[in-house]
């Protein structure tokens, strides 16, 4: 997995699998034994290279606590790992639009990231975002995110600035009352 995520990151989705064998130290033909396919390949690398993030960004967050320190912890955690991860970062961006990766692949990451998705819907519960999908909410978190990181990638030197004003915003949007 370590092997694909670096050739994928360099070469992109159409690096061929020779690459990746070699990049592993093993022979094309193995790397079959492990994998039927390529596509087989690409959605186990998908579901954890999602799953990595995911237990990164949870990892510690009271299940009970306060919501609004919850989500501020778990988007700190998100934001370092993902900032810590560039290669990783790539890779799941590419296999998420890739018409390679299955439903099912999507379905296990989604159950996988129920805890998150229960953190979002109480901080968003008495919030202007109560009403919409829950998937729609998150896919506006997660451009929030992805523009804090940038900037955080841009500007390391203010990292935790970034996030905090990152995190505000992703608070208001969730929370905002005229």
């Amino acid at each position: 997995m370590s092997a694909a995520t670096r050739v994928v990151a360099e070469q992109g989705l159409s690096a061929a699998t020779a690459v990746i064998a070699k990049e592993a130290g093993v022979s094309n033909g193995s790397l079959f034994v492990y994998f039927d396919t390529k596509a087989t390949l690409l959605n186990e690398l998908y579901v954890a290279l999602k799953t990595e993030m995911n237990e990164a960004a949870m990892a510690g967050v009271a299940k009970d606590g306060d919501v609004r320190e919850q989500l501020r912890q778990l988007w700190t955690q998100w934001l370092r790992w993902a900032t810590s991860n560039p290669d990783k970062r790539r890779v799941i961006a590419q296999l998420e639009v890739s018409d390679e990766i299955s439903v099912v692949s999507h379905q296990i990451v989604r159950a996988g990231f129920s805890g998150m998705a229960q953190s979002v819907d109480r901080g968003r519960a008495d919030g202007p975002m109560r009403d919409a999908s829950l998937g729609f909410v998150l896919a506006l978190l997660t451009a929030v995110a992805e523009t804090t990181i940038d900037a955080i990638i841009s500007d390391p030197v203010n990292a935790d600035a970034l996030t905090g004003l990152g995190f505000d915003a992703m608070w208001r949007m969730l929370t905002y009352k005229e």
